[in-house]
């Protein structure tokens, strides 16, 4: 009798072994919805705005597209006179401010770079060389006036310009080299905005649901 009862119940507890069922795993996290929407218009665009070509290699053909270190140095100069004219509000006075300081502590790198720049255009241009040396400044300072960009354009001048103190002489024409893209960058971004939303380009966003 007791080993039948001690079968039974080991046959008992057995069962309510199996029939446990163990817990199940927690669902797993929502997937992101994408879905493909119109781009926007950029925001200051107008539409029919004329925007510079782009090059073959993807580029845009700015003002500031080839140049030789000495160019770099005095695209740059334009770059900060527009800013310290253009760019409004509390920074204003100390842009200016060191705008001058850098002008009156880097005079002698950058009468060179302009000598050296005009000396580009003497060998290419020949006689005509100083109108388009004239029409070249021009079309640079009308970029960097542009408004539709002057937000993130202003913050880049002033950290270049709060930077350029403390650069040696002999590495002007690197900070220029790569100070000058980001001062152009808000601009640039804009152009491929801008050519996104006006070839009716889809772009992808991402929701949860």
């Amino acid at each position: 009798m007791r080993v039948r009862l001690f079968a039974v119940g080991a046959a008992s507890l057995l069962a309510a072994a199996c029939s446990h069922t163990p817990p199940s795993a927690p669902p797993p996290p929502p997937q992101p919805i994408v879905k493909m929407t119109l781009a926007p218009m950029p925001v200051g665009a107008r539409a029919g705005m004329r925007i510079p070509a782009k090059l073959a290699d993807g580029r845009w053909a700015t003002p500031n597209v080839g140049l030789s270190s000495a160019g770099s140095v005095w695209h740059l100069r334009a770059a900060l006179n527009v800013a310290v004219l253009a760019c409004r509000g509390a920074d204003q006075a100390v842009m200016v401010n060191e705008y001058n300081a850098m002008l009156g502590a880097r005079k002698v790198e950058l009468a060179a770079a302009q000598t050296a720049l005009q000396q580009e255009y003497r060998a290419t241009r020949g006689t005509q060389w100083e109108d388009a040396f004239d029409d070249q400044m021009t079309r640079l300072y009308n970029f960097f006036a542009q408004d539709f960009a002057h937000g993130r354009f202003c913050v880049a001048a002033r950290d270049t310009l709060a930077a350029v103190g403390t650069v040696p002489a002999a590495e002007i024409p690197t900070f220029a080299a790569q100070r000058l893209p980001v001062l152009e960058a808000p601009f640039t971004d804009f152009f491929t905005a801008y050519d996104r939303w006006q070839s009716g380009a889809l772009v992808r966003v991402a929701a949860t649901g």
